[in-house]
Order: C-alpha cells, then structure tokens, then sequence
C-alpha cells in the first residue's frame, strides 16, 4: 500500500511538473518580447505612418517598457528629425522641414568636417571667392582660416565671417541686408546688390535639397543670394553631403547642369545619378577622389 501510494505521488509530482513547463512555455509565448531600442524606433516610425500622432502611454504598453524609455526614444528621434515631439506623444515630420542652424551643426559633424577641408584644398593663395551661410561652408570656411590660406571672401554669414576672419592671412567682406537670427545670415535686396558689385574666381555654397529637380533651398531668401553669387562667380561649387540627396525644397537654385562642382561624400546614385550624368557636372567625392562626370559646357544659371 505504501509502495502504491509513493508511486501515485511521483506520478503527480511528474505531471504537475511537465504541466508547469507547458504553461510556462504558454506564458512566455504570450508575452510580448522586449523590442530593442533600434526596433522600438523602426515600430514608432511605422506606427506614424498609420496615423498622425501616437502616445507615449499607448507606445510604452505596446513596446512593455517605461513610458520614460519613449520618451528618451522620442526625444532623439526629435533630435534627429525623425517626428515632432507634442503634449503626450509625437506626430510624423512635415515634409521639406528645415530646422535652424544651431540644430543643424549637430548632425552628420564628420561629414561636413571632410567636405569643408576637401573644398579648401580646392583654393589657392590670392584666389576671391563667395561663401554663403550654412553649417558646411562654415566648415570650409574653418578650414581656410587653419590652413591660413591667402584668400579675398565675401559673405552674407555672420558665422563664415568671424571663423575665417580669425586669419591673418584672410580678407573678409560682410554684405550688409536684413539680419536672420535662426541662421546667423543676411538676406535682401540690399545683399544681393552688394554682392552684384564683385566679380570672384569661385563660389562655395551650401544647399537644403538635391534632386533630379536640381539644387533646391527651404529658407527663403537664401535661394536669391545664391543665385546671385552663381552669376557673379567664375566657378560654381556646391558643398552637399549625401544625407539631402532625393530631396526637394520650394526655393530652386540650380538645375542639375547649372552645377558645375559638386563637393560630396558619396556618388549620387538612382535617378539623381543619372540625371547629373547627362550633365557636364563634375562630382568631387571627398572621401575617395576625385570623379569627373560629363563633358558639356555648364550653362550659366538662370
């Protein structure tokens, strides 16, 4: 009887044992698995594309994590442009979105470093050239003033002013005009006709956008001083990095074969590369040489 009674306990020891794996295993299936922080972010993008704001609380049940771990993701995809931070959650980013300088010198740092020291090598002592506002050509402008490179600039930027007037071996000339705090920059008639009044060996400009629709600018007012330091400039060259590739801004600049120089860090690729080589486009690709694109003779912008 004993012997019986110890085998119908190890009997149910057993069963209750395979029971409890089988509903752990149950359990862990039902559970949602901890999504990783790349994950999480790849879910909150998709999550915008479904509706137009989302919640930190909805996200932070979904994802089973603190609400503070969203917002921590949400605050550096703000950062990186992703979406828009609002009360309690986040809403997609607008097309075309063009965040001020300050955001901008944040990003993509090595990037601009590498395009700005690569199109200072492009200039020679005793050579004018125009410089417009922006985080890349401040960097050329940087790079100038290290390599203290005997030059004559004009500028509409504050910031490009006071970086390359730190060398002694730099003239510098600021066009007057109405003052944009956001950029640090003047824009207006009054610029555009000081600017008109020099003739220089090249100009270096940034841009906002870069697309089989050409050279493109958000900020508006900037689009004229850049056309008219193309018109006033003997060489065009433009200092954009990959990442604005694909992108297009209200303000057109350039078409793709009113270039001349592209300064980049990688070849442009799809429809954008195609539509630049049809052109007489020549692409300077910082980080792996030079590569000329095109034969034809650049026209003049329009």
């Amino acid at each position: 009887m004993q012997h019986t009674s110890f085998q119908i306990l190890r009997f149910l020891l057993i069963h209750h044992d395979e029971n409890w794996r089988r509903a752990s295993s149950v359990i862990e299936a039902l559970e949602p698995r901890r999504l990783k922080k790349v994950e999480r972010r790849e879910q909150i993008l998709l999550e915008l594309r479904l509706k137009p704001h989302v919640r930190v609380s909805e996200l932070a049940s979904l994802f089973g994590v603190t609400t503070e771990t969203v917002r921590r993701d949400m605050e550096e995809m703000s950062e990186a442009g992703l979406l828009n931070r609002a009360h309690g959650g986040a809403s997609a980013a607008a097309p075309g979105i063009h965040r001020d300088m300050d955001e901008r010198r944040l990003e993509r740092v090595a990037e601009r470093e590498r395009l700005g020291r690569f199109a200072a090598s492009l200039v020679s002592d005793g050579e004018t050239v125009m410089i417009d506002a922006g985080t890349t050509t401040m960097e050329f402008a940087r790079s100038l003033a290290f390599a203290e490179r005997r030059v004559t600039a004009i500028t509409n930027s504050l910031q490009v002013a006071m970086v390359l007037g730190q060398s002694q071996a730099a003239q510098v000339r600021l066009a007057p005009g109405k003052y944009m705090q956001q950029e640090a920059a003047v824009i207006g008639t009054e610029t555009c006709d000081y600017l008109s009044g020099f003739n220089v060996d090249a100009c270096f400009l940034g841009a906002a956008g870069l697309s089989e629709a050409g050279v493109t600018e958000a900020v508006e007012g900037f689009d004229a001083i850049k056309r008219t330091m193309l018109r006033q400039s003997a060489a065009r060259r433009f200092l954009i990095d990959s990442s604005k590739f694909g992108r297009t801004y209200l303000f057109r600049i350039a078409t793709c074969d009113e270039i001349g120089t592209l300064v980049t860090d990688a070849l442009p690729e799809g429809p954008l590369g195609t539509a630049i080589r049809d052109t007489s486009t020549e692409i300077l690709v910082a980080s792996a040489g030079p590569v000329c694109v095109g034969t034809k003779r650049a026209p003049a912008p329009r």
